[in-house]
């Protein structure tokens, strides 16, 4: 199966509202590596990897958000895997 892997900025509520929590239990449900992390701007930062079909469910899941956020822009960039072995909060 092919490994894909995304970089996903999130602009819009998405600190102070658990968002990065609710990523991590989404990446481990559907099993993609990667980190979740917040960014100084205000906006939420992403690496997500794993199979295509996963990777696409997850950044779905990332447009639309956890409870609580109002997303406005999504940025998303295909890189190289890099062999992520988890999905983790980066602090």
């Amino acid at each position: 199966m092919a490994v894909q892997r995304i970089h996903v900025v999130i602009f819009g509520k998405v600190q102070g509202i658990y968002f990065r929590a609710y990523a991590q239990a989404e990446g481990n449900r559907l099993g993609v590596k990667g980190w979740v992390k917040n960014r100084a701007d205000g906006a939420v930062e992403v690496a997500v990897e794993g199979e295509s079909e996963k990777v696409e469910q997850m950044l779905a899941w990332l447009k639309q958000g956890s409870p609580g956020s109002q997303i406005a822009k999504v940025e998303v960039k295909e890189e190289r895997p890099m062999g992520e072995t988890q999905f983790n909060i980066r602090y």
